[in-house]
């Protein structure tokens, strides 16, 4: 019944985000190579991966320039630590270059493995910064509901899901959240609710202010976004929403922390979403698209106010982790960002490759189940519904994603479901005729999910 490494899988592996006891009894889809946009299976089934992975592979799989890198690096330095007053040719270089295309008041990074644990050291970061600062009060951090900040104890406490709230007593104290700006779910798909999207931007973003006149300013640290909402279901917030945000935090002392761990290194036709939003973070946690997803690296840009304080009255910041700016994977992410440079990939995602990709999904909308299209740059999604009268859902459980889903593999096509919402954020490489294909997969998907519940 079962593949070799299926079995092996199915006796040894303890899987992320997975019903383990469900895969004991199907199997795990084996992964066995890739290149260009595409991915292949043990049992060679092509999928065209429209997740890039887990919103990471920006510069598609097969790059030789990122092997050829990492090679060199292993037999030069294979490891070294950052501890105790060490630094290495990797780190200090790719610093300096992420710093180079950060905002200009943005001149230091701080290096972890992983975007959970950048939002970790943000943690950390905006605790001692208070401290020093000698506000020792100012601890709460304001999220947003169904925000997405990784999923270690405190990269889930910031976040705002409920089902991974449930597992572990969480949120963890000091964290509070706010409404989300998802005007579909919050007024296009409730009776009664008229507003346009620009008065519900402004609304959204008075639930800010509310909360923190609640709690006190004396009381809140820092504000915790991502500039659209990645896992959430690619919400991306009206227009008026982050300009009343950043009205809101100028009248008040607290940091903004802005999570690019999705939305950095080109993916919305910017190097950071922050030059999209025209916001100044005191943070920004990165990682996925900083090498594309071929070694683990993350990190935190720290802007000025932040770092100077931290460094000028702080003495030993005790936090970091074992293998905080590795330096093969520092080096993977510097050639990385340098061929992202070299081939024009930025600029192409902003005038040519996301408009096409823009424009092609907005032709699903059409579709008798769906709802809505949306996105941004090089991430889209869609929400499925019964009736676009009302967008009322295709079944209360919002399990339609997961049929949904179930299609689209076997049509070679990978999408996520976010309950009834399908997203997408493609390789930046993929070209005009793989987002035809990646369409046209999508609609055929969309055909077969609609008859199996009978709404055709």
């Amino acid at each position: 019944m079962y593949s070799e490494l299926q079995q092996k899988d199915i006796n040894h592996h303890f899987t992320p985000f997975s019903d383990n006891k469900e895969l004991s009894e199907n199997g795990s889809r084996v992964i066995t190579h890739a290149e260009g946009v595409y991915i292949y299976d043990e049992k060679g089934n092509k999928l065209l991966d429209a997740m890039a992975g887990l919103w990471c592979v920006n510069l598609g799989y097969g790059r030789k320039e990122l092997v050829d890198v990492a090679a060199a690096q292993m037999t030069e330095l294979p490891y070294y630590n950052l501890f105790f007053k060490t630094t290495h040719a990797p780190a200090a270089k790719l610093a300096e270059k992420i710093t180079s295309l950060a905002p200009a008041h943005m001149n230091k990074v701080f290096f972890t493995g992983s975007g959970s644990e950048a939002n970790d050291t943000v943690f950390r970061m905006v605790r001692r910064f208070w401290d020093l600062e000698g506000k020792p009060s100012k601890k709460t951090f304001i999220s947003r509901e169904n925000a997405y900040h990784g999923s270690t104890v405190i990269g889930a406490s910031l976040g705002g899901m409920g089902y991974m709230h449930e597992q572990g007593d969480l949120p963890v104290a000091g964290i509070e959240h706010i409404e989300q700006p998802y005007y579909f779910k919050e007024v296009s798909s409730k009776a009664g609710v008229d507003l346009t999207p620009e008065e519900f931007g402004i609304q959204a973003a008075q639930s800010l202010e509310a909360k923190i006149l609640e709690l006190g300013e004396e009381n809140i640290g820092a504000f915790i976004a991502e500039p659209f909402q990645g896992a959430g279901g690619v919400i991306i917030p009206p227009s008026t929403y982050w300009p009343e945000i950043k009205r809101i935090l100028a009248k008040y002392d607290i940091l903004l922390v802005v999570d690019e761990v999705i939305s950095g290194f080109g993916r919305t036709g910017e190097w950071f979403a922050s030059f999209h939003y025209d916001l100044k973070p005191d943070l920004m946690p990165i990682a996925k698209g900083l090498s594309s997803g071929y070694l683990p690296i993350g990190g935190v840009i720290v802007g000025d106010r932040v770092a100077d304080t931290l460094i000028n009255k702080g003495g030993d910041f005790n936090h970091g982790f074992t293998y905080s700016g590795h330096p093969v994977a520092a080096a993977v992410a510097l050639k990385n960002i340098e061929l992202l440079e070299a081939e024009g990939i930025v600029e192409r995602v902003k005038n040519d490759i996301s408009p096409y990709l823009q424009k092609r999904w907005a032709e699903l909308a059409d579709h008798p189940i769906v709802g809505e299209t949306r996105g941004l740059g090089m991430v889209a999604g869609l929400e499925l519904v019964k009736d676009k009268a009302t967008n009322q859902r295709i079944a209360p459980d919002c399990k339609a994603g997961g049929v949904c889903r179930d299609y689209s593999m076997a049509n070679g096509l990978i999408m996520r479901p976010c309950g009834d919402t399908m997203i997408i954020s493609p390789p930046l490489i993929i070209s005009h005729d793989e987002v035809d294909e990646l369409i046209e997969k999508a609609k055929k998907t969309l055909e077969q999910t609609a008859e199996f519940y009978n709404l055709l």
